[in-house]
C-alpha cells in the first residue's frame, strides 16, 4: 500500500503589474513512483487580491481551498498548511516553474495555463435573456449569487434550478475546463426551459459559508433558490443535480412543495457507505489493483465507515484517530513503514473523515428523501460511471420511488458514458480531461424532452 500522502487528497494576496494574467486554472503533473498526478490550481480575483483552490481530478478530489495565495515579483506561492502543502514558482510570462512540497516530500511542478477547446462551450452574445441574480438564504442568512437563464419570447415555461455536486463549485460546475452547467442553461433556454445556476458558498459571488456546513446547509440553499424563483412569478419549478447534486435534489423535493419536478444526473441511490465502497472498488479495478488489494481495502474501508457511522461518543476526532491509528498498524505490520509515515496517514485521515460534512454524508440513506417524493423524477447514469455505479445507484432510485408509491420515475442509463455523462473509453477519472465533448447530446435531449413533457 502506498501511503505517502502526495497521492492521497482525502476527502485537500498577489502584488505584480502583470497580475491580471495570473488569473485563471493552471494545470500540471507531479511524476511520482513512475505516476503522473495531474494537479489544477484556479487563482481568482478576490477584493483586492485572490484567492486559489485545488483540484485533483484522478483522486475526485476539487474546490480544494489554498489559505495563502502570495504573488510578488513574478514568484508565485500557494500554502496549505491542512495538507501540509506548499508550493512556489517563478511565473515566467507563459508558465510557472517550481516546486511542490508535501510532507517532507519535493517535487518539480511546471503550471501551464490550461486552454483546452470545448466544442460546446456557449460563447456569446446570446439571443435569449441572462439575468446575474443575488438573493439570500433565510435559514443560514447566506447570500447565493447565480445567473438566471431564460428563453426568448415566451410567458409561460419550466425553470430548473441546478445542483452541483462534492466540492465547492462554480456556478459553471467547472471541472478540466469542461463547464458542464453552462452547457445545459444554454442548451435549454434554446429549448424553451429557464435555468438558474448558482455559486456555491464561499464561490464566486456567494458568500463564505460555515466549517461545520453539511448537505443539508446546501439543501437549504437549493430551497432558497426555489423560493427565489416563485417571488419573481415562476410556478413550474424543478431542481437537478449532478453527483451529490443528485442527493440534495430529492432532499429538497421531500420538504419543498413547490418543487414539480427532479432530474438526478448520477445521484446516489444506495446508502452512501455502500456508494462509497462500490466507488472504490470501481475505480481500483479501472486502475489495475488486483483482486487481493481491493478485497484488503474494501474491508478497511468497511471498517472505517462502520466506526463512524456507529460512533455515539463526544469526541470522535480523538477516538477515531486512536482507532484508525491500531487499524492501519495491523493492515500494515509487515510492510516495514515508518512512524512517520503512519501518523502521517492517521493525520490525514482523520482530519478528512471526521469533518462535519463527511460524517454527515456517510450516514445518509438517499431511500430516506426518494421515497417521499411523488412528483416526476428523472434519474440518469452512464454504464461507465466509475463514482457512482450505474446499475446499482439506478436501481436503489426505482426501488424507493416505487416504495412510496410514486409511479412516475423514469430511470435511464446510457451506454458508454461516464460520471460526467461524456462519450467515454473507460469511465476513469483521468479520462474526463481528454475528452472534448462536455455533456452527450442525447443527454442534453433526454432531459429537455422529459422536462417539457412533464
Amino acid at each position: 500500500m502506498k501511503t505517502k500522502s502526495v497521492l492521497v487528497f482525502l476527502l485537500i494576496t498577489f502584488q505584480s503589474i502583470i497580475a491580471q494574467e495570473i488569473q485563471g486554472s493552471w494545470t500540471g503533473k507531479l511524476n511520482f513512483q513512475g505516476m503522473e498526478l495531474p494537479l489544477i490550481f484556479t487563482i481568482q480575483k478576490n477584493g483586492e487580491g485572490y484567492q486559489t483552490s485545488l483540484e485533483s481530478p484522478m483522486q475526485g478530489a476539487k474546490g480544494i481551498p489554498v489559505k495563502e495565495t502570495i504573488f510578488v515579483n513574478n514568484e508565485l506561492q500557494l500554502t496549505a498548511p491542512d495538507l501540509n502543502l506548499k508550493y512556489s514558482g517563478v511565473f515566467n510570462g507563459t508558465a510557472i516553474e517550481g516546486t511542490f512540497v508535501q510532507n517532507g516530500g519535493t517535487y518539480p511542478l511546471v503550471l501551464t495555463r490550461k486552454i483546452t477547446i470545448r466544442p460546446q462551450q456557449p460563447n456569446g452574445p446570446f439571443d435569449y435573456p441572462i439575468q446575474e441574480v443575488t438573493f439570500v438564504n433565510p435559514k443560514d442568512k447566506n447570500t447565493l449569487a447565480g445567473t438566471l437563464t431564460l428563453p426568448k419570447n415566451k410567458k409561460e415555461f419550466p425553470v430548473v434550478v441546478l445542483i452541483t455536486g462534492s466540492g465547492a463549485q462554480d456556478r459553471n460546475s467547472e471541472i478540466f475546463s469542461h463547464q458542464p452547467f453552462a452547457v445545459i442553461a444554454h442548451d435549454f433556454a434554446q429549448k424553451g426551459i429557464g435555468v438558474l445556476r448558482l455559486d456555491d458558498r464561499g464561490i464566486g459571488g456567494s458568500s463564505k459559508g460555515n466549517p461545520e456546513d453539511t448537505s443539508a446547509n446546501f439543501a437549504s440553499d437549493i430551497s432558497a433558490a426555489v423560493a427565489f424563483l416563485t417571488s419573481k412569478g415562476f410556478k413550474k419549478i424543478g431542481v437537478l443535480g449532478h453527483s451529490e447534486g443528485g442527493l440534495i435534489a430529492p432532499m429538497v423535493a421531500a420538504e419543498n412543495k413547490k418543487v414539480q419536478f427532479v432530474i438526478s444526473m448520477a445521484g446516489p441511490g444506495i446508502p452512501i457507505d455502500r456508494m462509497m465502497l462500490l466507488q472504490t472498488q470501481s475505480i481500483a479495478k479501472a486502475q489495475g489493483a488486483t483482486a487481493y488489494q481491493i478485497a484488503t481495502t474494501t474491508a478497511f474501508n468497511e471498517k472505517v465507515y462502520a466506526f463512524i457511522i456507529n460512533y455515539t461518543g463526544q469526541q470522535l476526532k480523538t477516538d477515531f484517530q486512536n482507532y484508525i491509528r491500531e487499524e492501519f498498524k495491523k493492515l500494515t505490520q509487515n510492510q516495514g513503514l515508518t512512524e512517520s509515515q503512519i501518523d502521517e496517514f492517521v493525520v490525514q485521515q482523520t482530519s478528512a473523515i471526521t469533518r462535519p460534512w463527511y460524517v454527515y454524508f456517510l450516514k445518509l440513506n438517499p431511500d430516506t428523501y426518494w421515497s417521499k417524493i411523488k412528483v416526476p423524477v428523472l434519474a440518469l447514469n452512464g454504464t461507465l460511471d466509475v463514482q457512482v455505479k450505474a446499475t446499482e445507484n439506478l436501481a436503489g432510485i426505482q426501488a424507493s420511488l416505487l416504495k412510496g408509491g410514486n409511479k412516475k420515475g423514469t430511470i435511464t442509463a446510457f451506454p458508454d458514458l461516464n460520471h460526467l455523462f461524456q462519450e467515454a473509453k473507460t469511465g476513469t477519472v483521468a479520462e474526463y480531461e481528454s475528452i472534448t465533448q462536455t455533456i452527450a447530446p442525447i443527454v442534453l435531449d433526454t432531459m429537455s424532452t422529459w422536462i417539457l413533457k412533464n
